[in-house]
């Protein structure tokens, strides 16, 4: 857990940056509904949680400078024990001044009133329009009734100011106890992806290792996945955000898995490729080594000073090379990168930032050049090679999909690579999957198939029988 004290600092810096006579509004995600009665599980916005530490829904944040009566304003739910006996518990206004360190509480039933007053004679209001589209109109009625009390001394706010601009650079540092955070959501989506390396085998289905890679999280302290498993094996791996996780495991493909745990907020973002039967063919071997040699170059360029283009510049160079080297491409490797020839086999960049989002906030460029990696970052690094059904290679090389990534820390003399641990070179894959032994998974995808062929051998009987 983050200490709230972490919370406190976050909040005044982002007050420093803002200035006097300015007001900070944030809403907290909504509650979405799933289908008719069912919501889907609910999580809070991730600027919200950042300064907030604070779980539930339907609440407001406020921030305001200098403020005599408290600068941290939070509007939540009351407590009701009728609706806490059917959905759960509810901190309310006494809880949220003790345990999450608000100066002031309000019932969000009451902010129509209360925050009116609050937002009186401020010049600038920090908040990020078109986000919350409801919200929206609400925070343009209220300044809309403040213009309309200017005869009786008051004024309206008459500047907007984009909140995430300061508060996404802040996010963009890790903290030691994000840091921290982090490097638990990667530890235990390791052991999942070891654990998926270890069962995969022919015959089972998608989403059979999409459960193994849930279940291997959750009942280890990920309450929730960082975003929804790709679960692709053969041509699938070519569709770079496949879902859908619903088809047979071939003999002779390979399996790309790209999932990651959760962990207090804090993402992980890890995608491993294998080949189902245990063994890299020749082809899925080349293709393999050349991915993670690209990889691997990149990592190198992970180091402060290094601009943040520079990882994919040198995944880029080492792919186009390799592809020339396998005959894929043909021409001068200079050129080819000038063209852009490789995109129809890499079409995407090699990373991204990674925190509370798995696409993590913070600017790429700074006065339009790649911005210099610094200490406390993190992002991931992912090169891939996707030949799908091109007819212009032949056809040993088709639909072949293969990505291999992990999360970086840069750090002050270079990088720490916090995904190390799930297993990435051949040697290790295929030692890996050679102590493949009958699994829960297995042996009910056996029983299955067992239990079909009797119902089948059943009917026949029966069939022979009325004959």
């Amino acid at each position: 857990m983050i200490d709230i004290k972490e919370f406190t600092r976050r909040r005044k810096h982002l007050m420093q940056d803002m200035g006097k006579d300015s007001i900070a509004i944030l809403p907290t995600a909504g509650e979405q509904v799933r289908n008719r009665d069912v919501n889907y599980a609910f999580r809070p916005d991730s600027d919200f949680l950042y300064l907030t530490g604070f779980w539930e829904p339907e609440a407001v944040l406020v921030l305001i400078p200098g403020r005599k009566h408290g600068e941290y304003v939070l509007f939540c739910r009351e407590k009701d024990e009728t609706q806490e006996i059917w959905h759960g518990r509810r901190a309310g206004q006494e809880e949220v001044l003790e345990a999450f360190g608000a100066d002031d509480s309000f019932p969000i039933t009451d902010i129509d009133d209360i925050l009116l007053g609050l937002m009186e004679n401020k010049t600038r209001v920090f908040y990020t329009m078109g986000i919350h589209a409801d919200f929206d109109q609400r925070l343009t009625g209220w300044v809309n009734q403040l213009k309309q009390k200017v005869r009786m001394g008051v004024n309206a706010p008459g500047e907007f100011v984009a909140l995430d601009h300061l508060l996404h650079e802040m996010r963009l540092f890790k903290s030691a106890t994000e840091i921290k955070m982090m490097k638990k959501a990667a530890s235990l989506s390791c052991k999942a992806h070891e654990r998926l390396i270890k069962i995969c085998q022919p015959e089972m289905m998608e989403y059979q290792l999409e459960a193994e890679f849930v279940h291997e999280c959750m009942f280890n302290g990920c309450r929730d996945l960082a975003y929804p498993s790709i679960v692709a094996a053969g041509k699938n791996a070519c569709i770079l955000h496949y879902t859908e996780n619903n088809s047979a495991l071939k003999d002779g493909v390979l399996v790309l898995v790209d999932a990651g745990g959760e962990y207090q907020g804090y993402a992980s973002d890890i995608t491993r490729t294998y080949p189902v039967n245990g063994r890299f063919s020749v082809e899925q071997k080349a293709l393999y080594e050349l991915v993670l040699e690209a990889q691997l170059a990149a990592i190198d360029m992970v180091y402060p000073g290094s601009h943040w283009n520079a990882p994919h510049e040198e995944a880029v160079k080492v792919i186009t090379r390799g592809l020339v080297r396998l005959g894929l491409l043909k021409g001068r490797v200079d050129k080819l990168i000038k063209d852009e020839a490789y995109k129809p086999f890499y079409m995407h960049r090699t990373g991204h930032w990674l925190g509370l989002d798995v696409h993590d906030v913070g600017d790429y460029k700074v006065d339009n050049e790649w911005r210099m990696l610094e200490p406390g970052m993190v992002l991931t690094v992912e090169p891939g090679i996707y030949t799908g059904d091109n007819r212009k290679i032949a056809k040993k090389w088709r639909n072949i999909g293969i990505r291999i990534e992990d999360d970086l820390r840069v750090t002050r003399t270079g990088h720490e690579v916090l995904t190390i641990k799930a297993p990435k070179t051949v040697a290790q894959i295929e030692a890996a999957m050679a102590l493949l032994a009958i699994t829960p998974v297995a042996e009910a995808r056996a029983n299955t198939i067992n239990d079909d062929k009797a119902t089948m051998q059943t009917q026949t009987l029966q069939t022979e029988a009325y004959s």
